[in-house]
C-alpha cells in the first residue's frame, strides 16, 4: 500500500503536497544536578585582572593572534573584550549567550568600546548555533554545569570546531548543583560525544580548572550515546 505521503502527491508527478516531518533525534538526559544560571557578573573585572585571570586561560588555551573564538555563555564580556584585543584585528570573536537582556548589554558595550572584530548572538540552551568549521577556540567559562542537556549541546558544537580547533573549559572542582563540575564527569560527559581530553590544569586564578577537548572520531549518533553516571 502507498504511504499517505505519495498519494498525495500531485498527478503530473511534482512534489508530494505534504512532506514527512523530520523526527527530533533523542539525547540521553544527564544523570546530575543542573545548576540555576547566575548572575552574568560573579566578580568585578579589576578584581579579576589584578590575577591575570584572563591572561593566564587564553595563554594556557593558546589563543592567539589571527584566531577566531567563540565565547559561550558570555555574559558581560569580561572574556569577550580581552580576547578581542589578543586575537587583533585579523581575529574574530562571536560572543553567545542565551538570556537575551544580557546578549543586548554584550552588545552595547561592544559597540561602546567600538569593536570591530566582536559579533553577539543569542544562541539556545541546548544548542549554541555557531556556523560550521569556524572556531580555532570554543570558550566555556564557569558555565558548563549549568547546561541541562550536555551530550546534545555538546553533539551540536562539535562541527564549528575547525579540523585543530580545541574546547576550552573553566570550571571548579565540585558537585554540579553547587556551581562546578567534578573533572572526572567532564571527562566523561564530553567523551561520550566524541571529544578527547588533551589539557586538565589547574587554575586558581580562575577558581577551579581548565580543560582542554579535541573532536576526534566521528560524531556519534544521538541513540548511540550514553549518559555517564553521576560518581
Amino acid at each position: 500500500m502507498l504511504s499517505p505521503v505519495f498519494l498525495l502527491a500531485a498527478c503530473d508527478g511534482s512534489k508530494p503536497l505534504i512532506k514527512r516531518e523530520q523526527k527530533e533525534p533523542a539525547f540521553p538526559a544527564a544523570d546530575r544536578p543542573v545548576a540555576s544560571i547566575v548572575s552574568a557578573r560573579w566578580s568585578n573585572e579589576e578584581a579579576r585582572d589584578r590575577l591575570n585571570e584572563a591572561g593566564e586561560v587564553m595563554n594556557k588555551g593558546e589563543i592567539r593572534k589571527g584566531m577566531t573564538v567563540a565565547d559561550i555563555g558570555a555574559g558581560e564580556g569580561y572574556y569577550t573584550i580581552r580576547m578581542a584585543a589578543r586575537v587583533g584585528k585579523e581575529g574574530r570573536v562571536l560572543a553567545e549567550d542565551i538570556v537575551a537582556s544580557v546578549r543586548d548589554q554584550l552588545a552595547e558595550r561592544v559597540a561602546r568600546e567600538d569593536l570591530a572584530n566582536v559579533s553577539v548572538k543569542l544562541g539556545e540552551a541546548n544548542d549554541p548555533k555557531l556556523p560550521e568549521a569556524s572556531f580555532d577556540r570554543v570558550l566555556m567559562v564557569h558555565m558548563y554545569h549549568e547546561i541541562e542537556q550536555p551530550y546534545e549541546f555538546l553533539w551540536r558544537l562539535r562541527p564549528s570546531l575547525k579540523p585543530d580547533g580545541l574546547v576550552i573549559v573553566v570550571d571548579a572542582d565540585r558537585q554540579t548543583q553547587n556551581h562546578g563540575t567534578p573533572p572526572a564527569l567532564l571527562k566523561c560527559e564530553f567523551a561520550a560525544v566524541g571529544y578527547t581530553q588533551v589539557a586538565m590544569e589547574d587554575m586558581p586564578s580562575a577558581g577551579g580548572y581548565l580543560a582542554a577537548f579535541k573532536a576526534t572520531g566521528p560524531r556519534p549518533a544521538p541513540e548511540a550515546i550514553r549518559a555517564c553516571r553521576l560518581g
